[in-house]
């Protein structure tokens, strides 16, 4: 039985709309995705959905029965988060059908990202299409058009320049710490977190000559394994006020719901150390380092967004090959979409 108002939707907010402070409360820890997820489940006529949750995004992706379930949906987004309709007019964006086929190949290419080209994205989208075909949310349309999203991605890694040099949050932030102190052999770093963003870090650093590295993290083992690779040490998050205190740079990543480097920390560890600047990266959403932290004396803070604009510096060279990209995505999203519209209006059952 055919369904002509079935569609493929995006409801999404990202660094083009939406500030570092929005995002933030838009984002999703585990608990209020699971929060998201049951309250979807239960809602007529979605049919299927897949959460996108990183640095510089929340998307929602969904098969909805018809227009009233696209509306559902918005206000379901609104209760879990918590924030009014009117707070999320002009930063949630919805695409629809083939709209948003096009923008998932780009977000997964890296062609959306705050830092153009940068790798880590297409990980974070697979890791949230697997997240969401492990617990059954999606179906043939979502299966059908993230396997395409990754084919794509993959062809466009390969066959253009777009990521050359490997670019990542993790590395514009070392190149940002490289450029203040010069040579990073004898300059005490602290990465706080060891998931993958930590461990990139640290290997950023390590790249780059830096031979005294700290890394701290929740689970001490974690910590030790991810401080090997680079000759380093481990500490735990109880430990921060004595290596906060003796480091000039500090690289924080965690996944923490609540700042895990607060004023008062900063300002203890300033009293301790000798009269020299200390220079803080948060690369966390929602943030790790207070901002108020950047008040004090001799304290550098920067977070995503600044390093955003820092990268967009760099970017002129890579114009060309941005344009050559999406050439290619585009061509692909045609040939997508008939067949993903067969599919919507061939099964009209909600989930």
């Amino acid at each position: 039985m055919e369904n002509p108002h079935a569609s493929l939707v995006l409801l999404g907010a990202s660094h083009h709309t939406a500030p570092l402070a929005v995002r933030e409360k838009l984002a999703f820890d585990d608990a209020r995705a699971a929060a998201l997820a049951g309250r979807l489940q239960q809602t007529p006529g979605v049919r299927e959905f897949a959460l996108l949750n990183t640095c510089g995004r929340v998307e929602l992706y969904g098969v909805a029965s018809s227009p009233a379930t696209v509306d559902e949906l918005r206000r379901v987004l609104c209760e879990v988060t918590g924030c009014a309709p009117a707070d999320l007019e002009g930063v949630v964006v919805q695409r629809d059908n083939h709209e948003a086929i096009a923008h998932l190949f780009e977000v997964a290419s890296g062609l959306d990202s705050q830092i153009v080209g940068e790798v880590e994205i297409l990980g974070q989208v697979k890791q949230a299409y697997d997240r969401a075909l492990d617990r059954k949310w999606t179906g043939p349309v979502l299966n059908r058009v993230f396997q395409k999203t990754f084919q794509a991605a993959k062809h466009i890694r390969t066959n253009t320049a777009i990521g050359e040099g490997q670019i990542s949050i993790a590395t514009v932030a070392v190149d940002l710490a490289g450029k203040i102190f010069g040579d990073l052999a004898t300059v005490k770093i602290l990465v706080v977190g060891a998931g993958d963003i930590g461990l990139k870090t640290v290997q950023a650093f390590q790249s780059r000559g830096a031979k005294s590295i700290t890394v701290a993290s929740r689970t001490l083992s974690k910590a030790e394994e991810a401080a090997a690779q680079a000759g380093g040490w481990a500490a735990t998050l109880a430990e921060l006020p004595d290596v906060l205190a003796n480091s000039d740079i500090v690289a924080s990543s965690t996944s923490a719901p609540n700042a895990v480097v607060t004023r008062e920390l900063v300002a203890a560890a300033m009293k301790r150390r000798p009269a020299r600047p200390l220079f803080l990266i948060d690369l966390a959403l929602p943030r790790d380092i207070e901002p108020e932290a950047a008040k004090l004396a001799d304290v550098y803070l920067y977070n995503l967004d600044d390093l955003a604009k820092i990268a967009e510096s760099n970017l002129a060279m890579r114009r060309a090959e941005v344009a050559k990209c999406r050439a290619i995505l585009a061509e692909r999203t045609v040939q997508l979409w008939p067949a993903v519209a067969h599919s919507l209006n061939s099964d009209s059952r909600p989930r």
